[in-house]
């Protein structure tokens, strides 16, 4: 009898779900829900092939070894100027301040300061602060 019962679960499992999709069907909400995509399938469908395409674009793209390793050498083509600047402004404030440590003992006086200010390096940056804190201004109002 065991066995006769094993075999009728999930035959009546199977049944008990058709009766629940059933009910389900009868409710209007659901009927007004299937009646809105079946008249949308169209739509729909479209949308699906679309972004099927776009799946498959993209899928190419990211499978490419080849545009991927152009890709990867154009970045690098276009970040290699900016590192080496970068690298060139850090290596500067390391030795700046390797030298003003070494120079920590002196004092810089009035008469220094003056004969700082005549060179040309030192006008450039006065310039570019003077005008850093003129668009700060201006921004802030």
């Amino acid at each position: 009898m065991s066995q006769t019962n094993a075999l009728q679960e999930p035959a009546l499992v199977e049944e008990q779900k058709s009766l629940d999709v059933l009910d389900q069907l009868m409710k209007p909400e659901v009927q007004q829900s299937l009646t809105i995509l079946v008249d949308n399938l169209p739509k729909l469908a479209e949308m699906v092939t679309l972004m099927t395409k776009a799946y498959d674009f993209a899928q190419g793209i990211a499978t490419d070894k080849v545009l991927i390793n152009e890709f990867a050498h154009g970045i690098g083509e276009f970040v290699k100027p900016v590192q080496e600047k970068a690298k060139g402004i850090a290596s500067a404030a390391i030795e700046a301040s390797e030298r003003s440590q070494a120079e920590a003992t002196s004092t810089v006086g009035l008469f220094a300061m003056l004969k700082m200010l005549k060179d040309p390096e030192v006008q450039k940056t006065l310039r570019f602060a003077q005008a850093f804190l003129n668009v700060l201004a201006e921004r802030k109002n």
